[in-house]
């Protein structure tokens, strides 16, 4: 099968493209990336046809006092820009991560089947939950049920405009305005960070996390038997600011040791019981005893597949949401207002309480219960 993976330059969401694309050379199928040039070595490396994805610069015509207005017309632009390209592949199918909509809109003016790629849970809008960012469990009772209704009911009419803003961006390109959306969405995610709902979508499937290293390097750890607790600011622009500093502050003379895991230039000026630097995180996560991190999903669920503990510090965007869904699982402590004293107290819990270990570990099992990415992708194609 020759299948086309799309997806955008940040780390949350081209590492698991990659992977996935990996996973369909694995299978004998025939992938090619489309994807930032950041990435595009690194994926050849792999042995994965990659070739950059047109479109994403800004463009001076982008409102970005309109989210929604900005995002849809984007992805009109980018599958235009990309229709050329995608075109010479002969794709059979496309798979188009979620926040690069474009992949899918050019499938569909090549009229080819497309799968959508979540690289996190499932964050469709549920008439059983409240929105989805949110942070909060379902209500319970009279009371519960209401409040849930009253927050759909206002995020409602932001989703509402989206989709009609969505709809001129169709009709811009030259596609029907109803959009019929994906043959199936593949929900990359550990079950356990799920939250079930009783309108789950027949084409959703949760095919466990996307993961995969950007480096074959291994982080020199520090010296000593304390505990080891990773340590891995956020890859998002919405990430927590100062959380590397915090951290660092909060744990000296704590008793443990330190590994910070960086794509960006470490800090410098590291103290005797810290090393930092870009290395593999699934080494580190052999050794760590918890991991600090912003709460994205990449490593969020890379720690917990480890079956390691986390101290969430949550920014914006979705960690809020994924650190909550973990504290709620038991393996996480959230930390917000982010101060050293506050990660300090939180590292000492999670060290100090078998309970969260365990949670960790429950929620690396409950990965038995995904299926085969490769999968639905060639059942798609069968129907």
């Amino acid at each position: 099968m020759r299948v086309a993976v799309v997806a955008g330059p940040d780390p949350g969401h081209a590492f698991p493209a990659i992977a996935l694309c990996k996973r369909f050379l694995a299978a004998g199928d025939q992938p090619t990336l489309f994807t930032g040039s950041r990435w595009l070595e690194a994926a050849k490396r792999e042995g994965i046809i990659a070739l950059k994805l047109k479109g994403l610069a800004p463009r001076i015509e982008d409102d970005d006092s309109d989210a929604g207005r900005r995002i849809h017309e984007r992805a009109a632009y980018i599958a235009t820009e990309l229709l050329p390209d995608l075109s010479a592949t002969l794709p059979e199918l496309v798979v188009s991560d979620i926040l690069t909509a474009g992949g899918g809109l050019a499938a569909e003016r090549l009229d080819v089947p497309w799968v959508e790629l979540s690289p996190h849970p499932l964050y469709s809008p549920s008439k059983a939950l409240p929105p989805i960012g949110s942070g909060l469990a379902p209500g319970e009772g009279v009371l519960g049920g209401l409040r849930d209704g009253l927050m759909r009911a206002a995020t409602g009419r932001s989703i509402k405009q989206g989709l009609r803003q969505r709809s001129q961006a169709r009709i811009g390109i030259g596609l029907p305005e109803v959009d019929p959306g994906p043959a199936a969405q593949l929900i990359a995610t550990l079950p356990a960070l799920e939250v079930p709902r009783p309108d789950w979508p027949e084409h959703a499937h949760v095919i466990g996390p996307l993961h995969w290293e950007p480096t074959d390097e291994v982080l020199d750890l520090p010296p000593g038997d304390e505990p080891l607790v990773m340590v891995a600011p956020s890859t998002a622009f919405t990430g927590a600011v100062g959380m590397v500093e915090a951290t660092l502050e909060g744990l000296a003379g704590a008793g443990v040791r330190v590994a910070l895991s960086m794509l960006e230039e470490p800090p410098a000026n590291l103290p005797t019981w810290a090393t930092a630097g870009l290395g593999r995180q699934d080494e580190l996560l052999a050794h760590a005893s918890v991991v600090v991190c912003g709460a994205g999903h990449g490593l969020l669920s890379k720690a917990l597949l480890a079956g390691v503990p986390v101290v969430a510090v949550p920014g914006g965007g979705d960690q809020w949401e994924l650190a909550n869904r973990a504290a709620r699982q038991g393996s996480a402590v959230v930390v917000r207002p982010l101060t050293a004293e506050a990660v300090r107290d939180a590292v000492a819990r999670v060290l100090g309480e078998s309970s969260f270990r365990e949670a960790a570990a429950a929620a690396a099992r409950s990965v038995a219960d995904v299926v085969d990415p490769i999968a639905v992708c060639h059942a798609v194609l069968k129907t």
